[in-house]
């Protein structure tokens, strides 16, 4: 399983998914430009000593991941208030690339029409979204539930 981050903007979000994906042992791709340089005092902080035991990737920009992603043949599954199918009803796969856009903007239209689906996590009415570190944690919670059955979080058969 995979989480990519879209030019993620907040240094302390990104540090949390990348300790998510260590932790949870998904591999994680930032697609830059960044908004924060990735020696940031904040970045470092919120992943902690966790970066060391992660995989990760950064990509110099969407065409290059795009193509690194293409040539895999991985499903980009796209996370976005615009999303008409729940995040719950969707079917993941273990090689699913999971998308989170920019904190301040979300994705571009031409990085939303490359994805295989989109997805919202359905919210109260009248409110905007989730921190993106949170909905990142609960979208992969649900693909791993759904791609691990049978085993416990740290990997244990049940």
């Amino acid at each position: 399983m995979h989480i990519a981050l879209f030019q993620p903007d907040i240094p302390q979000n990104t540090g949390t998914i990348l300790r998510l994906c260590a932790c949870m042992g998904a591999s994680a791709h930032i697609i830059e430009p960044a908004g924060f340089a990735l020696s940031d005092r904040h970045f470092r902080r919120a992943g902690m000593d966790y970066l060391d035991q992660l995989t990760w990737m950064r990509h110099d920009s969407w065409p290059k991941f795009d193509q690194w992603r293409n040539e895999r043949g991985y499903r980009l599954i796209l996370f976005t208030t615009k999303g008409v199918i729940s995040f719950l009803d969707h079917r993941y796969g273990p090689n699913d690339v999971l998308l989170f856009g920019r904190e301040s903007a979300g994705v571009p239209d031409e990085v939303a029409n490359a994805a295989d689906a989109r997805l919202v996590i359905p919210i109260k009415p009248g409110l905007r979204s989730l921190n993106v570190a949170m909905a990142a944690a609960m979208a992969l919670g649900e693909a791993l539930r759904q791609t691990s059955p049978g085993t416990s979080p740290r990997g244990q058969a049940l």
